[in-house]
């Protein structure tokens, strides 16, 4: 599995997002992650909506596996769904 977090600066969930994503390749639960600067890369929400297909309020937006999960909260969800950390940890 491989995670792609879209995120900007000084924005406390995509900090939280990026966090558990470093958990996650630590324990051997994902293949590892990138995080992209959507200010530093000229990524606008429009292109952003473009690609997930639907309106974007919010930042972070995260991918698993080229798949949209949503901000945040979905992705610690959704790792909690899979029980990556749990998995990986008791391994």
């Amino acid at each position: 599995m491989f995670v792609v977090i879209f995120g900007r600066p000084a924005c406390p969930f995509c900090v939280r997002a990026k966090e558990l994503a470093e958990k996650l390749e630590a324990a051997g639960a994902i293949q590892g992650f990138r995080y992209v600067d959507i200010h530093e890369e000229g990524i606008t929400k429009a292109d952003m909506e473009k690609t997930i297909g639907k309106p974007v309020e919010t930042v972070p937006q995260i991918f698993v596996d080229q798949t949209h999960v949503g901000g945040f909260t979905e992705f610690d969800q959704y790792v909690r769904d899979q029980e990556w950390l749990t998995a990986a940890t008791s391994a």
